[in-house]
């Protein structure tokens, strides 16, 4: 089946008893057992829920991984977490230089203390990969795009890097979602979501996934999914596949909407570069067209010396001001100040992840309120200049 149509019909999409063509929601914590030691198949929900299951096999369905392969956490932080627990102490990282601030935290305060140590490098530059190698690296984790600079990773070359050297390549895959790509089929070992994001869609849930190449990989982060407890609930799994159903119309409406805001971006005299990975002259642009079916509804406008993006972020109506992205209603970002705050000032300046900065998350409202909004907010910060 083609990937719209898997959206819909997917294993588990309708109740086996039933013939209900929603998924049932297990809202329950233990299973009664036929005998000491034997069930139906569930114990209890930490460790397996039914609800859980369908969604976990969805996931692995649409990112090609092996059956039994997909599994759902609390969080994506929580996903991410489960990753690196893969990992063992002495162990060292690769990672995207000006990756997502939470994943940066957990890496540098979280991760360094239990003896992982990390590097950061630009991953797109495969030289640059290759020399940051150590004989104890064991993972090497990317975003492509990266968050919020949409630099592009060549995740094949980096894959065949990653296992030249006996480590594991864990890629983000949040801002495309496996509607646009899918890492698996270039060569990583574990695919991770904050499907919290494009997957739900609709700002009403926080949901972390994972799916793996192998099912051995898949069991290992299994175990450490059942011992550590960071599941997500019967409900949210509910309301994540609800979302995931219209993930196709909702990236390529949004996906469209784009277009047409880079365009207008990059007509604007307020404007210094857009960052996105269907603009013109976009660095990596052709490493992406190979391994993505699109451009995404993700973009970044850095805008000339001079300006404010706070101004631009606090003058919006229509577009919303927060964090997260990937929802139904467009959001506008300020990542120095909001989701990057994690990294120290010299360190945000030098990736480019300043105040003049702006993230756009496109959703699904029209697209001339959208850029009217836009308008009005860089005619407000001119003349705040």
């Amino acid at each position: 089946m083609k990937p719209a149509t898997r959206l819909i019909h997917h294993s588990g999409a309708v109740c086996e008893h039933t013939g209900a063509v929603s998924p049932p929601i297990y809202q329950v914590s233990t299973f009664a057992q036929t005998a000491v030691g034997a069930n139906r198949g569930y114990d209890y929900s930490r460790t397996g829920n039914p609800t859980r299951a369908v969604l976990e096999q969805y996931i692995a369905d649409l990112e090609a991984g092996e059956e039994g392969a997909g599994l759902a956490f609390a969080s994506g932080m929580a996903a991410i977490s489960a990753c690196l627990t893969l990992l063992e102490t002495g162990d060292h990282v690769i990672a995207t230089a000006g990756l997502y601030g939470g994943t940066y935290r957990l890496l540098t305060r979280i991760w360094e203390g239990l003896g992982v140590t990390t590097t950061f490098v630009e991953t797109g530059d495969v030289g640059a990969v290759e020399a940051a190698f150590t004989d104890r690296t064991a993972a090497v984790f990317v975003e492509t795009p990266s968050n919020p600079t949409m630099r592009i990773t060549d995740l094949r070359a980096v894959a065949d890097l990653a296992h030249r050297h006996g480590a594991l390549l864990m890629a983000d895959n949040t801002f495309m979602s496996p509607w646009l790509q899918r890492p698996l089929e270039c060569g990583a070992d574990v695919v991770v979501h904050s499907a919290t994001k494009f997957l739900g869609g609709h700002s009403d849930l926080i949901v972390g996934l994972t799916v793996c190449r192998d099912r051995d990989l898949a069991r290992r982060l299994g175990h450490i999914q059942n011992a550590a407890g960071a599941i997500s609930s019967p409900m949210d799994c509910w309301l994540l596949m609800r979302g995931m159903k219209t993930l196709g119309v909702r990236l390529e409406r949004g996906q469209a909407t784009a277009a047409r805001i880079a365009d207008w971006l990059a007509d604007r005299d307020e404007v210094a570069e857009v960052l996105w990975p269907g603009a013109e002259g976009m660095p990596g642009a052709d490493v992406h067209r190979r391994q993505a079916d699109g451009p995404g509804a993700v973009l970044s406008f850095r805008l000339r010396k001079g300006l404010s993006g706070e101004a631009v972020c606090n003058h919006v109506q229509v577009w919303t001001l927060a964090v997260s992205l990937g929802a139904v209603e467009s959001i506008i970002t300020l990542p120095a100040r909001m989701t990057h705050l994690a990294y120290p000032p010299g360190e945000r300046e030098a990736l480019g992840i300043d105040d003049r900065l702006v993230r756009l998350s496109v959703g699904l409202e029209d697209a001339d309120d959208l850029i009217a909004d836009l308008a009005a907010a860089l005619d407000a910060a001119r003349k705040e200049e």
